[in-house]
């Protein structure tokens, strides 16, 4: 094909925070699909926490993207063409195909999409990777029980808008933190919980853990753990005995790289932090949601019907244009976004 497509490439590392020189904007001839596979154009990209860690070249889960490399991410769209009994033109898919206007897949790393069914962004949110991390994180490792207490930071975002909704809807007290008065009224008023607390308004760990021992009366018996830092020590003391703490993200500590500074100065020390585990029982599980996608099919089935009834809300923050997306990205690592953060690409 002589048509050209467009990607953002990683042009160098970011130190710390990124910034608009870490990426590059560049063209290139779409590609043509081989055996068994198939051409998509992308209309809408998924934009996710993830997605800093693979700018580190540090050793993690999954390789790093390559200086040059095109800049990794899930996306849904069109089928141009396909090499594939499964896919034909026409066809809605999902992918990896990065950040790009074009990309060739193996039939069988897509998963098709009706788009008479859901909004086809849905398939990159609520219904797709992030909203899939906070129900099985919840249900699988958080063993939520009627009349506990939850506590999940990232309140309004797909990952803890889904857990505190999941936890609401089996009987349990939903308390959230977000970043500012808007996000807070948006996960009591849109999403349901009981309380939300702004973590922007408290200076230290110690002023936001008064407050929430208020929000939680009896205790904490789940803390979904996706932020770290000042939310990771404020929750911790006030964890009861046999409770459980699912970790999927410490978005606080990416661009600090690894770990982060903050790890090492928020008195979060290794005695102290495992003497809390032992003396409350604490089940503490860290997770890889790619590791875990046999359990896919059953959270379409539970969760599906509920968003398209509307028992189970989301909110979408589309930007405009593939250009806009290292601007987007670096908005949502700093909390800038208001619910699934996506760019629509065409």
């Amino acid at each position: 094909m002589t048509e050209q497509m467009y990607r953002v490439a990683l042009a160098s590392r970011p130190t710390g925070a990124p910034e608009a020189a870490n990426f590059s904007y560049e063209n290139a001839p779409i590609p043509t699909p081989g055996d068994g596979e198939v051409l998509v154009r992308v209309h809408y990209m998924s934009l996710d926490p993830y997605m800093r860690g693979r700018m580190d070249d540090a050793k993690s889960y999954a390789a790093p993207v390559p200086i040059g490399g095109t800049m990794e991410a899930g996306g849904v769209g069109e089928v141009l063409a396909s090499n594939s009994p499964h896919f034909a033109p026409g066809d809605f898919a999902f992918g990896m195909f990065g950040w790009t206007t074009h990309g060739v897949q193996p039939a069988n790393m897509l998963r098709k999409i009706d788009p008479t069914q859901m909004p086809i962004t849905t398939a990159l949110g609520v219904l797709g990777m992030p909203g899939f991390t906070g129900w099985y994180g919840l249900t699988e490792l958080g063993r939520p029980k009627a009349g506990e207490t939850l506590v999940v930071a990232a309140a309004t975002g797909p990952v803890g808008s889904m857990v505190g909704q999941v936890a609401r809807l089996a009987g349990l007290r939903t308390v959230g933190i977000a970043g500012g008065a808007d996000k807070c009224r948006l996960a009591t008023e849109t999403f349901g919980f009981d309380a939300c607390l702004d973590h922007r308004a408290y200076p230290d760990a110690k002023s936001l853990r008064a407050d929430l021992r208020e929000a939680c009366p009896d205790g904490v018996d789940i803390y979904f753990e996706n932020v770290g830092g000042k939310v990771l020590e404020a929750v911790m003391p006030v964890m009861n005995p046999h409770g459980r703490i699912p970790i999927c993200g410490m978005i606080s500590w990416y661009n600090a790289g690894g770990l982060g500074a903050g790890a090492r100065d928020a008195g979060l020390t290794a005695p102290g932090l495992w003497r809390n585990i032992l003396v409350n029982f604490l089940s503490v599980n860290g997770f890889i949601i790619s590791n875990h996608f046999d359990r896919y099919p059953a959270f379409l089935t539970e969760v599906a019907p509920k968003v398209a009834s509307g028992e189970l809300r989301y909110i979408e923050d589309i930007a405009e244009g593939l250009e806009n997306a290292p601007t987007a990205f670096m908005s949502m690592l700093g909390g800038g976004n208001m619910g699934k953060q996506i760019v629509k690409v065409i």
